[in-house]
């Protein structure tokens, strides 16, 4: 009061004023941490829209709404076609305590709440939903809780999960606008992700494609190539194993190839068809299916063993229904996600391509057999026309000659070498026969062939290459029953002298002449030991009494050492 009496000049009493500084204060902190929100807010998804690898954006995305909702823990759920969760990824969590855990939840409990409900959910106590499964074992413990959906295109592609908000205070209108205002970017960071990586899959389809069709066209082997196309396909879609089975013209499987995880069991499978494997359920689709869980699918049913810890799995037919190569088949282990829409939308037009490559490599071989097959005739033209002629003309001018040689030895000398160039005749004209008798696509090895590539084998044993002689037209007059045994008899004779001759050199002469078939076998050897035959000469001199032929051996004749075989049996064999 003044001295009159009169209340202070102060006017508003201090208290009411600290308290008006005080509200004010409040007011300004609220203001400053609203704005703080606010542009970690705007951080968040600028953070987020940056990144174009999807793994990352989505580990972004998690970490990003910790930090501007103030949790502990935080995860995304991504859904998959069977509206269960496919990915989990975790945040606040660590690896040794996730390990403890154990599987990542798939979709059930609150999580699955959210699923079925795409909207938003806050809760003060976990626990208290009637939706709570609970928590399984080492799970840390967890109450408060706020999760959004995250939608792309409409589409719902997760959702976002936050826990325990620091302080023990409950998640509150804010913190929920912030998360949903997160999520719309998250969705727009994942269209951006998803649409970059299915450009880069797709270039990564391609230029696999092109590397095949190169390596097909430049005449590497087609095994190699396939196995090339097993792995590129295996690695872009980041499957464990891949395989790939060929299919024969008549719907069976020839053989398989594999790579990667317990492809062992899966290689080499012959089979007479297709029924009751992955193969055939793609056969039937005519393209492109995928399977949840290969090991327990009802359509696999020949050796489902081959399946076992394999989970989800994709199967691709590789050319048309005119020319079917195979099947191709990518599976996972089991446990992983199923293979995306996007990761294997790019699968069928890769398979394409490769058939597309595996045909034009087969005309172009097809091409170079025609190029080398005129260059046969050409050749056996030449020799005809040409060589033998000279022979022929040769061998006349001799034997005229011969009459005036009075010299026996000379006259004998001369005898020996008309009776030399008619051989050599002979052997052009068999090579002639063999150059101009082609072998059909899809038809069995000609005898000629044949008896080469048994004299090969052959050589290994016998330390030196045998000389063969053929004569006649091997190819077209032998039937197959008599060929399949007369190559028996060259392999063992020569087996037989490989074991017990000690030889340098053998030759083999086989003629189709005069209604019969004559297989010669001429060693330098130790010859025949005293005693009798031994049990291989008795099995080939039986092969020969069951075609109605008989074998002949005994020591070379020519003043040389050695065993000479003859066997001889007549082309059409009697019937019994």
């Amino acid at each position: 009061m003044s001295a009159g009496g009169q209340p202070s000049r102060s006017g508003v009493p201090r208290l009411r004023l600290d308290e008006l500084l005080d509200e004010l204060q409040v007011r300004i902190d609220e203001v400053r941490g609203t704005r703080d929100r606010l542009n970690g807010l705007l951080e968040a998804v600028m953070s987020v829209g940056r990144e174009l690898d999807l793994p990352q954006v989505l580990r972004g995305i998690v970490e990003a709404a910790v930090v501007l909702v103030d949790a502990e823990y935080g995860a995304l759920g991504v859904i998959g076609d069977d509206k269960k969760l496919a990915e989990f990824l975790p945040v606040g969590i660590s690896d040794g305590l996730r390990a403890q855990i154990g599987d990542l939840p798939s979709g059930h409990g609150i999580l699955g709440e959210l699923i079925r409900h795409p909207e938003p959910l806050r809760l003060s106590e976990l626990s208290e939903h009637p939706a709570s499964y609970g928590f399984p074992d080492h799970h840390p413990p967890m109450h408060s809780f706020l999760g959004v959906p995250i939608r792309v295109r409409e589409e719902v592609f997760g959702n976002l999960y936050l826990t325990e908000k620091r302080g023990g205070a409950e998640f509150d209108a804010e913190d929920e606008a912030v998360l949903s205002t997160l999520a719309v970017a998250a969705g727009i960071a994942i269209e951006n992700a998803r649409l970059f990586e299915e450009v880069r899959l797709r270039e990564r389809w391609l230029e696999s494609s092109s590397d095949i069709t190169s390596a097909l066209l430049s005449g590497a082997p087609e095994d190699e190539v396939l196995e090339g196309m097993l792995e590129r396909a295996k690695d872009i879609t980041g499957a464990d194993m891949g395989v790939f089975y060929l299919l024969g013209s008549g719907g069976e499987l020839r053989g398989s190839l594999a790579l990667g995880e317990g492809a062992e069991a899966h290689r080499g499978i012959v089979l007479p068809s297709a029924q009751g494997t992955l193969a055939e359920a793609a056969l039937a689709r005519d393209g492109l299916i995928t399977v949840p869980d290969v090991a327990t699918d009802a359509r696999v049913t020949v050796q489902p063993e081959r399946w076992t810890g394999f989970g989800p799995a994709v199967a691709v037919t590789v050319g048309t229904k005119e020319r079917l190569s195979g099947v191709l088949i990518l599976a996972r282990r089991h446990g992983r996600p199923v293979f995306a829409v996007a990761e294997v939308a790019a699968l069928p037009g890769f398979a394409g391509q490769a058939a597309l490559a595996l045909e034009l490599a087969d005309r172009r071989h097809d091409a170079e057999q025609m190029g080398l097959l005129e260059d046969h005739d050409r050749i056996a033209r030449d020799l005809h026309d040409l060589a033998i002629q000279r022979l022929f003309a040769t061998g006349m001018t001799l034997q005229s000659a011969q009459r005036f040689v009075d010299h026996p030895q000379a006259s004998e000398r001369l005898a020996r070498a008309v009776d030399d160039l008619d051989a050599t005749i002979k052997i052009i004209r068999s090579t002639i026969f063999g150059l101009r008798e082609h072998e059909a696509p899809g038809e069995a090895s000609k005898m000629r062939s044949r008896l080469v590539q048994a004299l090969e084998q052959a050589s290994a044993a016998l330390g030196f290459a045998p000389a063969l002689r053929m004569e006649g037209l091997i190819d077209t007059d032998v039937p197959s029953v008599v060929a399949d045994e007369a190559l028996a008899v060259v392999g063992e004779a020569l087996a037989n002298v490989a074991r017990h001759a000690e030889a340098t050199r053998v030759e083999v002469s086989i003629a189709a002449a005069d209604g019969n078939l004559t297989i010669t076998v001429t060693d330098n050897g130790i010859g025949l030991p005293e005693g009798g035959r031994r049990s291989g000469l008795r099995n080939l001199a039986e092969r020969a009494e069951r075609l109605g032929g008989q074998m002949e051996v005994a020591a070379r004749g020519d003043g040389e050492r050695g065993t000479r075989l003859e066997w001889q049996v007549p082309l059409v064999p009697p019937t019994r």
